[in-house]
Protein backbone atom coordinates (compact mmCIF):
# COMPACT_ATOMS: atom_id res chain seq x y z
CA UNK A 1 0.00 0.00 0.00
CA UNK A 2 1.59 3.74 -1.29
CA UNK A 3 1.15 6.30 1.36
CA UNK A 4 -0.96 8.94 0.51
CA UNK A 5 -0.44 11.85 -1.91
CA UNK A 6 -1.47 15.58 -1.97
CA UNK A 7 -2.46 17.22 -5.37
CA UNK A 8 -1.88 21.07 -6.73
CA UNK A 9 -3.55 21.86 -9.50
CA UNK A 10 -2.74 25.61 -11.20
CA UNK A 11 -4.37 27.20 -14.36
CA UNK A 12 -2.39 30.31 -15.07
CA UNK A 13 -2.84 32.55 -18.66
CA UNK A 14 -1.29 30.04 -21.02
CA UNK A 15 -0.61 27.01 -19.42
CA UNK A 16 -1.86 24.49 -16.41
CA UNK A 17 0.50 22.61 -14.59
CA UNK A 18 0.21 19.70 -11.31
CA UNK A 19 2.69 18.70 -8.55
CA UNK A 20 2.35 15.53 -6.38
CA UNK A 21 3.92 15.62 -3.15
CA UNK A 22 3.81 12.90 -0.29
CA UNK A 23 3.21 13.42 3.59
CA UNK A 24 7.04 14.73 3.98
CA UNK A 25 6.13 17.26 1.45
CA UNK A 26 8.46 16.11 -1.28
CA UNK A 27 7.71 16.32 -4.78
CA UNK A 28 7.14 13.52 -6.52
CA UNK A 29 5.43 14.26 -9.74
CA UNK A 30 4.83 17.45 -11.82
CA UNK A 31 3.74 17.79 -15.63
CA UNK A 32 2.25 20.92 -17.18
CA UNK A 33 0.77 21.43 -20.47
CA UNK A 34 -0.10 24.60 -22.64
CA UNK A 35 -3.64 25.33 -23.30
CA UNK A 36 -4.76 24.16 -26.81
CA UNK A 37 -7.71 27.58 -26.93
CA UNK A 38 -8.07 30.97 -26.13
CA UNK A 39 -6.89 31.47 -22.98
CA UNK A 40 -10.79 32.43 -21.90
CA UNK A 41 -12.24 29.12 -22.87
CA UNK A 42 -13.48 27.52 -20.11
CA UNK A 43 -12.85 23.76 -22.43
CA UNK A 44 -9.20 24.51 -22.75
CA UNK A 45 -9.07 24.45 -18.77
CA UNK A 46 -10.98 21.45 -18.79
CA UNK A 47 -9.13 19.97 -21.65
CA UNK A 48 -5.85 20.77 -20.08
CA UNK A 49 -6.77 19.14 -16.76
CA UNK A 50 -8.07 16.15 -18.42
CA UNK A 51 -4.30 15.63 -19.83
CA UNK A 52 -2.93 16.22 -16.62
CA UNK A 53 -5.37 13.45 -14.70
CA UNK A 54 -5.07 10.77 -17.74
CA UNK A 55 -0.94 11.82 -17.49
CA UNK A 56 -0.64 10.92 -13.50
CA UNK A 57 1.13 7.42 -12.75
CA UNK A 58 -1.57 4.70 -11.49
CA UNK A 59 0.01 4.40 -8.50
CA UNK A 60 -0.25 7.96 -8.04
CA UNK A 61 -3.82 8.29 -9.16
CA UNK A 62 -5.15 6.17 -6.97
CA UNK A 63 -3.52 7.64 -3.33
CA UNK A 64 -4.32 11.14 -4.00
CA UNK A 65 -5.92 11.64 -0.90
CA UNK A 66 -6.55 15.75 -1.21
CA UNK A 67 -6.49 18.27 -3.95
CA UNK A 68 -6.23 21.75 -4.05
CA UNK A 69 -6.78 24.16 -6.71
CA UNK A 70 -5.47 27.80 -7.97
CA UNK A 71 -5.82 29.68 -10.63
CA UNK A 72 -5.45 33.60 -12.38
CA UNK A 73 -7.21 35.52 -10.01
CA UNK A 74 -9.53 38.31 -11.68
CA UNK A 75 -10.95 36.09 -14.29
CA UNK A 76 -14.83 35.90 -14.48
CA UNK A 77 -17.25 33.52 -16.52
CA UNK A 78 -21.20 33.14 -16.26
CA UNK A 79 -22.10 29.40 -16.01
CA UNK A 80 -25.69 28.23 -16.26
CA UNK A 81 -26.72 26.94 -12.71
CA UNK A 82 -25.28 23.39 -14.15
CA UNK A 83 -21.83 24.66 -14.17
CA UNK A 84 -22.18 25.25 -18.61
CA UNK A 85 -20.17 28.13 -19.46
CA UNK A 86 -22.58 30.91 -21.29
CA UNK A 87 -19.07 32.24 -23.12
CA UNK A 88 -15.88 32.85 -22.59
CA UNK A 89 -14.43 34.05 -19.54
CA UNK A 90 -13.69 37.66 -19.19
CA UNK A 91 -10.24 38.25 -18.69
CA UNK A 92 -8.37 39.98 -15.55
CA UNK A 93 -7.12 42.75 -17.58
CA UNK A 94 -10.20 43.04 -19.63
CA UNK A 95 -12.17 46.53 -19.01
CA UNK A 96 -15.81 46.52 -18.58
CA UNK A 97 -18.75 48.89 -19.36
CA UNK A 98 -20.77 47.56 -16.07
CA UNK A 99 -22.98 50.40 -14.69
CA UNK A 100 -20.99 53.07 -13.18
CA UNK A 101 -22.96 54.51 -10.96
CA UNK A 102 -24.41 51.63 -9.63
CA UNK A 103 -21.16 50.26 -9.11
CA UNK A 104 -20.37 53.61 -7.29
CA UNK A 105 -23.30 52.96 -5.14
CA UNK A 106 -22.72 49.35 -4.52
CA UNK A 107 -18.39 49.82 -3.64
CA UNK A 108 -18.28 53.19 -1.57
CA UNK A 109 -15.17 52.60 0.85
CA UNK A 110 -13.83 49.70 -1.30
CA UNK A 111 -11.99 51.63 -3.80
CA UNK A 112 -10.69 48.10 -5.82
CA UNK A 113 -14.14 47.19 -7.05
CA UNK A 114 -14.88 50.53 -8.20
CA UNK A 115 -13.13 50.45 -11.31
CA UNK A 116 -13.83 49.67 -14.77
CA UNK A 117 -11.31 46.48 -14.44
CA UNK A 118 -13.10 45.25 -11.12
CA UNK A 119 -15.08 41.94 -11.18
CA UNK A 120 -17.99 43.67 -10.07
CA UNK A 121 -18.03 45.53 -13.28
CA UNK A 122 -17.68 42.44 -15.08
CA UNK A 123 -19.89 40.99 -12.88
CA UNK A 124 -22.76 43.21 -13.96
CA UNK A 125 -22.17 43.31 -17.36
CA UNK A 126 -22.11 39.79 -17.87
CA UNK A 127 -25.64 39.42 -15.41
CA UNK A 128 -26.96 42.32 -18.14
CA UNK A 129 -26.17 39.97 -21.24
CA UNK A 130 -27.42 36.44 -19.53
CA UNK A 131 -29.57 36.91 -16.80
CA UNK A 132 -30.01 36.60 -12.97
CA UNK A 133 -30.41 32.84 -13.44
CA UNK A 134 -26.47 31.86 -14.09
CA UNK A 135 -23.62 31.19 -11.81
CA UNK A 136 -20.48 33.90 -11.63
CA UNK A 137 -17.34 31.77 -10.84
CA UNK A 138 -13.58 32.48 -10.90
CA UNK A 139 -11.31 29.90 -12.86
CA UNK A 140 -10.22 27.87 -10.06
CA UNK A 141 -13.74 27.44 -8.32
CA UNK A 142 -15.47 26.55 -11.38
CA UNK A 143 -12.86 24.04 -11.90
CA UNK A 144 -13.01 22.56 -8.00
CA UNK A 145 -16.69 22.48 -8.89
CA UNK A 146 -16.02 20.03 -11.86
CA UNK A 147 -14.30 17.42 -9.67
CA UNK A 148 -17.16 17.79 -6.64
CA UNK A 149 -20.21 18.00 -9.74
CA UNK A 150 -20.94 20.98 -7.31
CA UNK A 151 -20.76 24.71 -8.23
CA UNK A 152 -22.01 25.91 -4.77
CA UNK A 153 -18.80 26.98 -3.24
CA UNK A 154 -15.97 29.95 -3.60
CA UNK A 155 -13.10 30.23 -2.19
CA UNK A 156 -12.28 33.31 0.08
CA UNK A 157 -8.95 34.94 -1.66
CA UNK A 158 -10.32 34.81 -5.60
CA UNK A 159 -13.24 36.46 -4.54
CA UNK A 160 -12.31 38.96 -3.17
CA UNK A 161 -11.65 40.90 -6.29
CA UNK A 162 -15.52 40.90 -6.18
CA UNK A 163 -16.57 41.99 -3.21
CA UNK A 164 -16.09 39.45 -0.41
CA UNK A 165 -14.99 41.17 3.04
CA UNK A 166 -12.51 38.88 4.79
CA UNK A 167 -12.57 41.40 8.23
CA UNK A 168 -16.00 40.79 8.02
CA UNK A 169 -16.40 37.79 6.34
CA UNK A 170 -19.26 38.18 4.20
CA UNK A 171 -20.17 40.24 1.35
CA UNK A 172 -21.20 43.89 1.23
CA UNK A 173 -24.45 44.66 2.57
CA UNK A 174 -25.30 46.55 -1.01
CA UNK A 175 -25.02 43.52 -2.36
CA UNK A 176 -27.60 41.53 -0.73
CA UNK A 177 -30.53 43.93 -1.32
CA UNK A 178 -29.74 43.10 -5.16
CA UNK A 179 -31.47 40.08 -6.01
CA UNK A 180 -28.17 39.10 -8.52
CA UNK A 181 -26.21 38.65 -4.92
CA UNK A 182 -27.97 34.71 -6.03
CA UNK A 183 -25.19 34.57 -8.81
CA UNK A 184 -22.53 34.41 -6.34
CA UNK A 185 -21.15 31.47 -4.29
CA UNK A 186 -21.14 30.54 -1.03
CA UNK A 187 -17.36 31.38 0.68
CA UNK A 188 -15.28 28.75 1.89
CA UNK A 189 -11.60 29.91 3.69
CA UNK A 190 -8.73 28.99 1.79
CA UNK A 191 -7.33 25.46 2.65
CA UNK A 192 -10.84 24.05 4.09
CA UNK A 193 -11.92 20.69 2.18
CA UNK A 194 -15.27 21.15 0.07
CA UNK A 195 -16.24 17.75 -0.44
CA UNK A 196 -15.47 14.25 -1.93
CA UNK A 197 -14.93 13.59 -5.49
CA UNK A 198 -17.47 12.87 -7.78
CA UNK A 199 -17.57 8.87 -7.81
CA UNK A 200 -18.14 8.98 -11.84
CA UNK A 201 -15.43 11.52 -12.51
CA UNK A 202 -13.25 9.34 -9.77
CA UNK A 203 -14.10 6.19 -12.13
CA UNK A 204 -13.42 7.69 -15.36
CA UNK A 205 -9.69 8.80 -14.30
CA UNK A 206 -9.24 5.79 -12.29
CA UNK A 207 -8.75 8.11 -9.26
CA UNK A 208 -9.13 7.39 -5.30
CA UNK A 209 -12.90 7.82 -4.96
CA UNK A 210 -12.34 9.05 -1.28
CA UNK A 211 -10.64 12.04 -2.80
CA UNK A 212 -11.21 15.35 -1.03
CA UNK A 213 -11.37 18.85 -2.60
CA UNK A 214 -9.69 21.32 -0.76
CA UNK A 215 -10.47 24.88 -1.14
CA UNK A 216 -7.54 26.16 -2.94
CA UNK A 217 -6.06 30.06 -3.75
CA UNK A 218 -4.84 32.41 -6.16
CA UNK A 219 -1.48 32.08 -8.65
CA UNK A 220 -0.05 34.39 -7.03
CA UNK A 221 -0.98 33.38 -3.11
CA UNK A 222 -0.12 29.95 -4.63
CA UNK A 223 3.31 31.02 -5.70
CA UNK A 224 3.93 32.96 -2.29
CA UNK A 225 3.54 29.54 -0.75
CA UNK A 226 5.65 27.54 -3.04
CA UNK A 227 8.51 30.10 -1.75
CA UNK A 228 8.34 29.26 1.84
CA UNK A 229 9.00 31.94 3.30
CA UNK A 230 9.91 33.48 6.70
CA UNK A 231 8.27 37.02 7.74
CA UNK A 232 11.34 38.91 6.86
CA UNK A 233 11.54 37.73 3.11
CA UNK A 234 8.97 39.34 0.63
CA UNK A 235 8.26 37.64 -3.23
CA UNK A 236 7.67 39.24 -6.26
CA UNK A 237 6.04 37.36 -8.67
CA UNK A 238 7.04 38.14 -12.36
CA UNK A 239 4.28 37.04 -14.57
CA UNK A 240 1.86 39.06 -16.47
CA UNK A 241 2.16 41.47 -14.03
CA UNK A 242 4.42 42.13 -11.27
CA UNK A 243 3.08 41.35 -7.68
CA UNK A 244 5.02 42.57 -4.43
CA UNK A 245 4.18 40.59 -1.75
CA UNK A 246 4.75 40.80 2.10
CA UNK A 247 3.58 39.25 5.16
CA UNK A 248 2.31 41.49 8.06
CA UNK A 249 0.62 41.18 11.69
CA UNK A 250 -2.77 42.60 10.30
CA UNK A 251 -4.25 43.70 7.28
CA UNK A 252 -3.27 47.02 5.74
CA UNK A 253 -4.95 49.79 4.50
CA UNK A 254 -4.05 51.87 1.37
CA UNK A 255 -4.50 52.23 -2.46
CA UNK A 256 -3.89 49.31 -4.53
CA UNK A 257 -3.49 46.96 -1.91
CA UNK A 258 -5.17 43.30 -1.07
CA UNK A 259 -5.09 41.91 1.67
CA UNK A 260 -5.27 37.61 1.82
CA UNK A 261 -5.02 34.97 4.50
CA UNK A 262 -3.35 32.33 3.79
CA UNK A 263 -2.77 29.17 5.72
CA UNK A 264 -3.37 31.97 9.19
CA UNK A 265 -1.13 34.81 8.09
CA UNK A 266 -2.07 37.92 6.53
CA UNK A 267 -0.11 38.40 3.24
CA UNK A 268 -0.47 41.77 1.59
CA UNK A 269 -0.06 42.72 -1.41
CA UNK A 270 0.51 44.99 -4.33
CA UNK A 271 -0.62 44.32 -8.57
CA UNK A 272 1.35 46.64 -10.72
CA UNK A 273 0.52 47.15 -14.45
CA UNK A 274 3.32 46.12 -15.53
CA UNK A 275 5.01 43.10 -15.87
CA UNK A 276 5.76 39.75 -18.94
CA UNK A 277 3.05 40.63 -20.43
CA UNK A 278 3.91 44.01 -22.00
CA UNK A 279 7.44 41.81 -22.76
CA UNK A 280 5.45 39.50 -25.02
CA UNK A 281 4.13 42.11 -27.20
CA UNK A 282 7.67 42.54 -28.47
CA UNK A 283 9.57 39.28 -27.98
CA UNK A 284 8.66 35.93 -28.18
CA UNK A 285 9.47 33.46 -25.08
CA UNK A 286 12.59 32.04 -26.57
CA UNK A 287 13.89 36.13 -28.15
CA UNK A 288 13.76 36.94 -24.89
CA UNK A 289 16.12 34.28 -23.60
CA UNK A 290 18.53 34.64 -26.71
CA UNK A 291 18.28 38.10 -26.82
CA UNK A 292 19.04 38.23 -23.08
CA UNK A 293 22.07 36.12 -23.07
CA UNK A 294 23.74 39.50 -25.32
CA UNK A 295 22.98 41.71 -21.98
CA UNK A 296 26.06 42.72 -19.96
CA UNK A 297 24.03 43.40 -16.74
CA UNK A 298 26.45 44.92 -15.07
CA UNK A 299 26.55 48.19 -17.04
CA UNK A 300 23.35 50.58 -17.70
CA UNK A 301 21.76 51.84 -20.27
CA UNK A 302 20.99 55.55 -20.67
CA UNK A 303 17.24 55.21 -21.50
CA UNK A 304 14.23 55.85 -19.24
CA UNK A 305 11.15 53.71 -19.92
CA UNK A 306 8.08 53.49 -18.27
CA UNK A 307 6.95 49.75 -19.43
CA UNK A 308 3.41 49.85 -18.24
CA UNK A 309 0.83 47.42 -19.82
CA UNK A 310 -1.43 49.57 -20.57
CA UNK A 311 -2.93 53.35 -19.56
CA UNK A 312 -3.04 53.98 -16.19
CA UNK A 313 -1.90 52.49 -12.62
CA UNK A 314 -3.49 51.73 -8.75
CA UNK A 315 -0.25 51.05 -7.28
CA UNK A 316 2.16 52.10 -6.85
CA UNK A 317 0.39 55.24 -7.09
CA UNK A 318 -2.98 55.71 -8.23
CA UNK A 319 -3.14 57.29 -11.34
CA UNK A 320 -5.42 56.39 -13.96
CA UNK A 321 -4.16 59.11 -16.70
CA UNK A 322 -0.01 57.20 -16.53
CA UNK A 323 1.17 56.28 -19.83
CA UNK A 324 3.70 53.77 -21.12
CA UNK A 325 6.96 55.38 -22.03
CA UNK A 326 8.57 52.40 -24.79
CA UNK A 327 9.93 54.84 -27.35
CA UNK A 328 12.23 55.78 -28.91
CA UNK A 329 13.03 52.29 -29.74
CA UNK A 330 16.88 51.32 -30.11
CA UNK A 331 17.87 49.25 -33.04
CA UNK A 332 19.51 47.02 -30.94
CA UNK A 333 16.88 44.09 -29.59
CA UNK A 334 18.95 43.89 -26.94
CA UNK A 335 19.51 47.38 -26.00
CA UNK A 336 16.16 47.49 -26.02
CA UNK A 337 15.02 44.86 -24.13
CA UNK A 338 17.97 45.81 -21.47
CA UNK A 339 16.34 48.91 -20.92
CA UNK A 340 12.85 47.38 -20.85
CA UNK A 341 14.10 45.12 -17.27
CA UNK A 342 15.34 48.43 -16.39
CA UNK A 343 12.20 50.04 -16.47
CA UNK A 344 10.33 47.21 -14.70
CA UNK A 345 12.74 47.10 -12.30
CA UNK A 346 12.51 50.54 -11.35
CA UNK A 347 8.56 49.77 -11.22
CA UNK A 348 9.04 47.08 -8.71
CA UNK A 349 11.19 48.96 -6.19
CA UNK A 350 8.68 51.79 -6.66
CA UNK A 351 6.45 48.99 -4.96
CA UNK A 352 8.33 48.26 -2.25
CA UNK A 353 8.80 51.24 -1.51
CA UNK A 354 5.36 51.95 -1.32
CA UNK A 355 4.90 48.36 0.81
CA UNK A 356 7.62 50.02 3.47
CA UNK A 357 5.86 53.45 3.84
CA UNK A 358 2.68 51.19 5.09
CA UNK A 359 4.70 48.17 7.35
CA UNK A 360 7.28 49.83 8.54
CA UNK A 361 10.24 47.29 6.85
CA UNK A 362 11.52 46.34 3.33
CA UNK A 363 12.34 42.56 2.67
CA UNK A 364 15.45 41.38 3.74
CA UNK A 365 15.83 39.26 0.60
CA UNK A 366 13.39 38.80 -2.39
CA UNK A 367 12.30 35.67 -3.60
CA UNK A 368 11.45 35.55 -7.04
CA UNK A 369 8.84 33.28 -8.79
CA UNK A 370 6.56 33.36 -11.95
CA UNK A 371 7.85 33.41 -15.81
CA UNK A 372 10.47 35.61 -15.57
CA UNK A 373 12.35 34.55 -12.58
CA UNK A 374 14.24 32.19 -15.03
CA UNK A 375 16.07 35.00 -16.39
CA UNK A 376 19.27 35.44 -14.21
CA UNK A 377 20.00 38.88 -16.39
CA UNK A 378 16.41 40.71 -15.29
CA UNK A 379 17.13 39.39 -11.94
CA UNK A 380 21.09 40.60 -11.84
CA UNK A 381 19.42 44.38 -13.03
CA UNK A 382 16.77 44.09 -10.15
CA UNK A 383 19.31 43.40 -7.59
CA UNK A 384 21.15 46.57 -8.67
CA UNK A 385 18.19 48.74 -9.06
CA UNK A 386 16.15 47.29 -5.74
CA UNK A 387 19.31 47.05 -3.65
CA UNK A 388 18.00 43.92 -1.63
CA UNK A 389 19.14 40.42 -2.05
CA UNK A 390 17.23 38.04 -5.28
CA UNK A 391 16.55 34.81 -5.56
CA UNK A 392 14.67 32.72 -7.72
CA UNK A 393 12.66 30.24 -6.41
CA UNK A 394 12.53 26.65 -7.83
CA UNK A 395 8.81 25.44 -6.86
CA UNK A 396 6.13 25.74 -9.28
CA UNK A 397 3.02 27.25 -8.23
CA UNK A 398 1.30 23.97 -8.57
CA UNK A 399 3.56 22.99 -5.71
CA UNK A 400 2.63 25.96 -3.77
CA UNK A 401 -1.22 24.64 -4.10
CA UNK A 402 -0.46 21.08 -3.28
CA UNK A 403 1.12 22.40 0.44
CA UNK A 404 -2.70 23.90 0.90
CA UNK A 405 -3.59 20.48 -0.03
CA UNK A 406 -1.29 18.65 2.76
CA UNK A 407 -2.68 21.78 5.35
CA UNK A 408 -5.97 20.38 5.02
CA UNK A 409 -8.88 21.65 7.81
CA UNK A 410 -12.49 20.87 8.31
Amino acid sequence: MQDGFFGGLDFGNSSAGISIINSNKELKYSNSVRYEDDFANPKSWINSCEKLLHSLPPYIKSNIVNLAISGTSGTLTAFDLRGNPLGKAVPYAKASNGNKTLIESMSIGVDHIQSKYSSLSKALTLIDKYGENILLRYKSDWITGWFLKDWTYGEEENNLKIGWDLIKNSWPTSYLRNSWHKCLPIIIKSGKIIGQIDSKLAERFKLNKKLLLISGTTDSNAAFLSAGLDKEEGVTVLGSKIVVKKINKKPLIGEGITNHRVCGNWICEGIINAGYGMLSKFFSDLEIKEISRQINASKKTSLNFLPLNSIGERFPSNNPLLKPILTPRPVSDSLYLHALFEGLARIELNGWEKLYKLTGSFPKRIVTVGRGSKNPQWRLIREQIINIPIVSCKKTTSFGTALLAINAKK
